[in-house]
């Protein structure tokens, strides 16, 4: 459930007042109750719990912290995504990350997960614009009710994870269902089927 809040915010008063609250991220000042439920929780610890075996397995110099936002610089804009993946040699780059688990630079961002709630237009819209110009290498949009636009995922809706690979400056997205396996770029070796994330709620 998510329910818009009639109330314009700047992006230092919103992290603030709200930085610490994980009910709310927010859009062109516009602060958004995010709502989860109890399924899109575990749908995204599920893939967080995945993520990180990947990344020990690896030895990646990567990392999954608990809370993070995304802040984009010149705009009124802070996202909380529901998984992130970190490149641990950038935070020194990062002015905010000492004093705040706030990330600014896309260069720190290796992937973000956004799992899909009644908000879907963002996750499949306004997120994927943003995440790209940020540069942002891997987006994945995990739909595991099936309720995004059948622009998006198609017709007959259905459970679907979509992969957004930047390529210069765009996403190129891949759509992954049942038993399909996720392919990856930050994961190569990643052995994992859309039905295997969606079990998280059975």
């Amino acid at each position: 459930m998510v329910q818009s809040i009639p109330q314009l915010l700047g992006s230092d008063e919103f992290i603030k007042r709200y930085g610490d609250d994980e009910r709310y991220e927010l859009i062109d000042g516009e602060l958004i109750n995010m709502e989860p439920t109890g399924l899109h929780e575990q749908v995204a610890a599920m893939i967080g719990r995945k993520l990180n075996v990947e990344i020990d397995r690896q030895n990646a110099a990567y990392f999954i912290p608990y809370r993070c936002l995304i802040r984009l610089l010149g705009t009124e804009t802070a996202f909380r995504p529901d998984v992130i993946v970190l490149a641990q040699s950038q935070m020194v780059n990062e002015p905010l990350w000492k004093q705040e688990p706030i990330i600014t630079l896309g260069a720190s961002i290796k992937l973000v997960v956004e799992v899909v709630s009644t908000n879907w237009q963002n996750d499949y819209a306004r997120k994927v614009e943003d995440y790209a110009i940020l540069g942002v290498p891997e987006y994945w949009i995990v739909d595991y009710l099936g309720v995004g636009g059948r622009e998006y995922i198609g017709k007959p809706k259905q459970p679907t994870i979509t992969i957004c690979t930047l390529v210069e400056d765009e996403y190129q997205k891949q759509l992954f269902r049942g038993d399909d396996f996720l392919v990856s770029s930050i994961f190569p070796e990643l052995r994992l089927t859309a039905k295997e994330i969606f079990a998280a709620v059975n």
